[in-house]
């Protein structure tokens, strides 16, 4: 059997050298404040190291310059850097596991004997690293450039010079059931049908022109600038997840109004009301609020009836409408 690599040597491929400093040379090299830099290393997710500790590579040092660098020259006040650190770090902690996860099981082939899949690990990380790293920056650059796009479009949409918030439509999608569900399955059985879901239903809203905003296991999130949008990919979320085991239904809120976006989540009564109204929702079923109802009315396609009024802590009265499809009787 294979030995297992050591992680000192992992670090070393995926950052390009081994460790050499400890903290406070890493600060000195760099030119950084030791208070904004323990600031930045905290944001970023990583756990504090001892002072006497040689944790730190040439890349680290890089890295922290060009932040200090952007700070001194005013390009960003210590308040952005945190926050832009802490969305990067939150963001990439979970790209990481879920390309570890990936990369660990092309690595481990037990039909070829077994082998260790830490030491495979190692190999595919030296082999695609470039790639990625490529694919990366363009994917990145990509998304920028889509988000720019949408808060150019609001702004010019909107009377204040920054609107804080925006008029977008808010949907949830849930599981019916997935307690039930985790306790009847394995591991390996929840995880695939998890895996089924999510990818299902970030198709289906890519494809309708909406955004997820994140997905929760059984639940994801998303946004549509419009009405009918948002209509569209609940209709297909509720009739189009299927798995290769059988799941309960999906049901679907959607509520229309104001939303705060903030460090690619979004928060405000709109979503909340999205939400109690996925909970109301009858498995297989879409209920939208009254303001979406209003917009979705001359839609032909479309059927939207009232349900029973329901209470909402926080929220008050809600009235919610069914929303369906409409079909054609025989013989047009």
């Amino acid at each position: 059997m294979s030995s297992r690599p050591d992680p000192k040597e992992i670090e070393a491929v995926l950052l390009g050298g081994e460790a050499r400093y400890t903290r406070d040379e890493a600060v000195r090299l760099a030119g950084a404040a030791p208070e904004f830099s323990d600031r930045v290393w905290r944001a970023l997710g990583f756990a504090a190291r001892g002072e006497a500790a040689v944790a730190f590579t040439d890349s680290d040092v890089e890295a922290l310059r060009v932040t200090s660098e952007l700070l001194k020259n005013g390009v960003v006040d210590e308040e952005a850097a945190i926050r832009l650190a802490r969305a990067m770090g939150q963001t990439m902690a979970r790209l990481a596991e879920w390309q570890t996860s990936i990369l660990t099981t092309l690595s481990y082939a037990p039909e070829k004997g077994g082998a260790d899949p830490g030491t495979g690990l190692v190999g595919l990380a030296k082999d695609l690293l470039p790639e990625v790293e490529s694919l990366l920056v363009h994917i990145w650059r990509r998304q920028l450039a889509a988000s720019a796009a949408r808060r150019i479009a609001f702004m010019e949409s909107s009377d204040d010079a920054a609107p804080t918030y925006f008029p977008l439509a808010v949907g949830f999608a849930d599981l019916v059931s997935f307690t039930t569900l985790s306790r009847e399955l394995d591991e390996v059985e929840l995880a695939e049908v998890v895996e089924g879901f999510e990818s299902t239903a970030t198709d289906i809203v890519a494809s309708g022109g909406g955004r997820v905003v994140k997905t929760l296991g059984d639940e994801i999130l998303y946004v549509a600038n419009t009405a009918r949008q948002a209509a569209e990919i609940a209709l297909q979320l509720a009739d189009g997840v299927k798995t290769h085991v059988e799941v309960p239904d999906v049901r679907v809120g959607l509520a229309y109004g104001p939303v705060l976006a903030l460090l690619g989540d979004v928060f405000g009564t709109t979503v909340n009301r999205s939400s109690r109204l996925t909970s109301f929702a009858r498995p297989g079923t879409i209920l939208i609020d009254d303001a979406l109802a209003e917009l979705l009315r001359g839609e032909e396609a479309l059927q939207v009836v009232a349900v029973r009024p329901r209470h909402a802590h926080g929220l008050g009265q809600l009235q919610p409408y069914a929303l369906r499809r409409s079909f054609e009787p025989a013989g047009g």
